[in-house]
């Protein structure tokens, strides 16, 4: 069974940074698309940024009101993926959870339990 474990959320000043952690297990990551989503406080859940994979290795994407802020990075022998944020708004307080998304006929997600992220003004 996968397993997503995050770690590195806490209240954070507005223009500050942080990095966010997520480990994963229970299977192999090397070719599945991994990233995060997040949900602010009333709102639903959306798309923050993705590592997809392809045959041709890998992309990523970003939701456009943090592609310039936030980065996004895997490591595959660690079977972690990461998000460096930074230049941080109080919108960008909300739960970050981290995504393992299997493709297939069936397509499959896994989900973090997903740190806070309270960005004082």
């Amino acid at each position: 069974q996968v397993q997503l474990v995050e770690s590195g959320g806490g209240l954070v000043q507005a223009g500050g940074s942080l990095r966010l952690s997520c480990a994963a297990s229970g299977r192999t990551f090397t070719n599945v698309d991994m990233g995060w989503y997040r949900q602010a406080p009333g709102k639903e859940r959306e798309f923050v940024a993705m590592t997809r994979w392809s045959w041709r290795g890998y992309n990523s994407d970003y939701a456009d009101s943090v592609k310039d802020r936030l980065t996004i990075s895997r490591d595959n022998a660690r079977n972690a993926v990461y998000l460096e944020m930074k230049s941080l708004k109080p919108e960008d307080t909300a739960i970050y959870y981290c995504n393992v998304h299997l493709d297939g006929p069936v397509p499959v997600d896994f989900w973090g339990h997903g740190p806070q992220v309270p960005v004082s003004s």
